[in-house]
């Protein structure tokens, strides 16, 4: 069958329910959001004279939560226009409109009669192909839909999204047992490509993959606490980064996530296994149950495993700790020890998790006792809740932001010496696990010639890659690496395009990136199709290297750094001018230098989690790798679009935006700030941002490519300077910004508005970008703009002064 989604309607307004709503509005799916209707007025409806058949009383529910959305931070939608794609009602006025719709997502109380009953409802009105899913985090699909028709049930499966659906990558797709194969293709596809997620198939077992092995985890990591004697502090100093968690590791995760719906989701396994020696692992802890009834239930409450503590005489707030044996809260300690420090050390999440687990203190043998039951339970449930090792390391990567899923782990620390060890210590490794190693392999993951296979049925299979997802890390396997040094590649990806990849520390911008992108330019005009500029970093790039333009500016080598400015101009404009197709594809933080690495290209495929933006007045500079130039030179080209059109302004709202160091919320936020040309895209999986810009670039250099001629750029001059200073000015008058700020914007304002020429003036790309460097290098010699690079370096954080 053909499918497609362009519509849908979830029903239950809650903060999950409106969650998803806001997601499939981010994705371009207009959607119904349906909740009961009240009984009874608020004080505000009563004094505006409503009565309960108003409208706006019934849909009450819905309309709330999506004001909501507009309101709340982290944001759910990618721009606040996106919450006009999600219509209001309620249950009874706009039951009829489910058999509108493509997709009807059921998110109301985690209740099983509750669900079953609702689902019988929906069958009243489904028209038949429709795709009906639930968001449970547990309950069995099969019982849920027991009461429903045969036909409803092959249409019928779990979508499972992990708050906060538009951060989360994970999506557990659970089918029943009568869920026709293609509709979870379908929507394996579709979630994947449309709505972006990372898509695991799941049993429908009790709490699924990753809820499964993640609770499991949390309960042994309190037991092997409660029998040891460890704090509060110190399991979450062994059990978040030192062992490739997050920062929030073991009880600062608990009190994020709520201790209530722990218990909840604890509970329901506890309840539904079968067997006894893991039912007696799932019961709640009465420390928990102590908790939970004092209300001490974590940040929705403001106090659980930690509180924060206003001291008596004034100031910052203090993070306290719990003391479990006490109940009582104290000042949290940082924990320090050999292992601890020797996990902070290391590089990498394998290196962190083996010198964490070597060190031979107290700190190691808790890592080593929580991780051997968590991952022999793993593959004890290995059959049960899925059928692959790969979703079930996916699962908790994408889910519970592991850095290495179970099986990732074990191949990290040595099967086969980690196995001898457990078995040495009484406990009983997995038969299937065993006869693997007795089968000569030593890993459950090989990768060979680039490609990824995975343990599965007593042989290695390939791990299917999706066309769309190019990963670099796999074509350098491969030999596809064209150029590289310290700082950049090219990597071939494929006919006959070539992809800049920065992996210098940070993906900070320095001379190997530059020597590289002038490298490249000269490989691509001879050999190639075109060009991509992607990387598979944490972020995309978050500037030029600021240590050394402050150790340069404190040695006032002002030659230096005018040579570094000229090189990085001169490389941007090499690939403005190439003869052949550029398309850059940013995700996360794309900042400063990462941005001008960008604003070059013919294109741009923005990743939806995009945060893009010319932030150095931050650090009391000004862009100068042509971002100044470039963002002018965006202004005039719509004048010319545009005649009617006038340029003070455009001008106006980039001197704010680079002034304000303003940055975008997502990719789709790039067209708000003037980043987001006409042919530019956002692409909602980040996997596919490679495949994307490649595509781009065939498209472009089939259509007959001629790169953009030179032509001079239109100045508001002298004129429009003055205005512009007179903004800053007003602002440091108000309060607003500091004396140090108002110099960085008076030197910006020169820069945007062509210096002090007559209003109109045309001028050419090589003046702007040399009041670019001329601003710049007199920015570096300011005491206050060093102590400004001096804070961001070491604390992360702009310094007003």
């Amino acid at each position: 069958m053909n499918r497609s989604i362009r519509s849908a309607a979830v029903i239950g307004s809650g903060v999950m329910g409106s969650g998803i709503a806001a997601h499939l509005a981010n994705a371009g799916i207009s959607c119904w959001l349906l909740d009961i209707v009240p009984g009874a007025l608020t004080p505000e409806e009563e004094k505006a004279g409503l009565t309960l058949e108003h409208p706006k009383v019934r849909s009450r529910l819905a309309l709330q939560a999506i004001a909501r959305l507009k309101k709340t931070n982290p944001a759910p939608l990618y721009r606040e226009a996106f919450a006009d794609r999600i219509r209001p009602g309620n249950v009874e006025d706009h039951w009829t409109e489910l058999a509108h719709v493509d997709w009807i997502i059921e998110v109301v109380v985690e209740h099983a009669d509750v669900k079953r009953a609702l689902l019988q409802r929906i069958e009243t009105v489904w028209k038949p192909g429709t795709i009906v899913s639930s968001n449970t985090s547990g309950i069995s699909i099969e019982a849920m839909s027991a009461g429903c028709g045969p036909e409803l049930r092959k249409h019928f499966l779990g979508t499972h999204f992990f708050n906060p659906p538009r951060y989360m990558k994970l999506l557990e797709v659970i089918p029943g047992r009568d869920t026709d194969p293609e509709v979870v293709r379908f929507m394996t596809r579709f979630c994947e490509r449309t709505l972006g997620k990372g898509v695991v198939t799941a049993k429908d077992t009790p709490n699924f993959i990753a809820n499964r092995i993640g609770t499991y985890g949390l309960l042994v990591t309190l037991r092997e606490m409660a029998a040891n004697g460890y704090t509060v502090e110190e399991v979450d100093a062994v059990t978040g980064p030192a062992m490739g968690r997050p920062k929030s590791a073991t009880f600062r995760t608990l009190d994020l996530v709520g201790l209530d719906t722990f218990v909840h989701v604890a509970q329901n396994v506890h309840d539904h296994v079968a067997d006894e020696s893991e039912r007696r692992v799932f019961e709640v802890p009465s420390v928990l149950r102590e908790l939970v009834a004092r209300g001490w239930i974590g940040e929705k409450r403001g106090q659980g495993f930690y509180k924060k503590v206003k001291p008596a005489g004034g100031g910052a707030s203090e993070i306290w700790a719990l003391d479990m044996t006490t109940m009582d809260y104290a000042p949290a300690k940082k924990p320090g020890g050999a292992a601890i420090e020797a996990a902070k050390a290391a590089k990498g999440a394998a290196g962190k998790l083996k010198a964490l687990l070597g060190a031979g203190d107290r700190y190691s043998e808790l890592a080593w006792n929580v991780l051997k039951r968590v991952l022999v339970y793993a593959a004890e449930r290995l059959g049960e809740i899925a059928d692959s090792i790969v979703d079930i390391d996916n699962a908790m990567k994408w889910g519970f932001n592991w850095e290495l899923g179970p099986f990732e782990t074990w191949d990290a620390i040595g099967v086969t010496r980690s196995v001898q060890r457990m078995e040495a210590e009484g406990v009983v490794v997995p038969a299937w696990v065993k006869e693997w190693l007795a089968a000569g392999h030593e890993t459950f993951y090989r990768r060979e010639g680039g490609r990824l296979s995975a343990a599965y049925g007593g042989a290695y299979i390939d791990v299917e890659q999706r066309p769309e997802h190019i990963s670099l890390k796999a074509l350098k396997e491969r030999g596809k690496t064209v150029k590289s040094n310290a700082g950049a590649s090219l990597i071939d990806i494929g006919d006959d395009v070539v992809c800049l990849e920065f992996h210098s520390p940070n993906n900070a911008i320095g001379a190997d990136i530059l020597t590289m992108v002038q490298m490249g330019v000269e490989e691509v005009r001879r050999n190639w199709r075109g060009l991509v500029i992607a990387n598979e970093g944490r972020h995309f790039c978050v500037g030029a290297n600021l240590m050394l333009m402050l150790m340069e500016a404190q040695d006032e080598e002002w030659d230096n750094i005018d040579f570094m400015i000229r090189q990085f101009q001169g490389a941007m404009m090499l690939l403005k001018g190439l003869e052949k197709p550029v398309v850059a594809a940013p995700h996360s933080m794309t900042l400063g230098g990462g941005v001008e690495a960008c604003l070059p290209a013919d294109r741009i495929v923005f990743a939806a989690e995009t945060y893009f933006g010319l932030v150095e007045t931050g650090v009391g500079l000004i862009p100068a790798g042509g971002g100044c130039m470039q963002m002018a030179q965006r202004q005039s080209e719509l004048l010319r679009a545009v005649p009617d059109a006038e340029l003070q302004p455009l001008i106006n709202q980039v001197f704010e935006t680079i002034a304000m160091a303003k940055t975008t919320t997502s990719g789709h936020d790039a067209a708000r700030l003037g980043y987001m040309r006409s042919g530019d895209t956002v692409v909602m999986n980040p996997d596919y941002r490679v495949f994307e810009a490649k595509r781009h670039v065939l498209e472009l250099d089939a259509g007959g490519y001629v790169s953009a001629p030179q032509e001079r750029i239109r100045v508001v001059g002298d004129t429009g300077k003055a205005v512009l200073k007179m903004a800053a000015y007003t602002m440091k008058r108000g309060g607003y910004i500091s004396d140090h700020d108002y110099v960085i914007a008076s030197k910006l304002a020169h820069v945007i508005a062509g210096g002090d020429v007559p209003e109109g003036t045309l001028v050419t790309e090589q003046y702007l970008l040399d009041l670019e460097r001329e601003a710049f290098l007199s920015l570096c010699g300011e005491a206050k703009t060093q102590q400004r690079m001096q804070h961001m370096l070491a604390t992360g954080k702009p310094l007003r002064n």
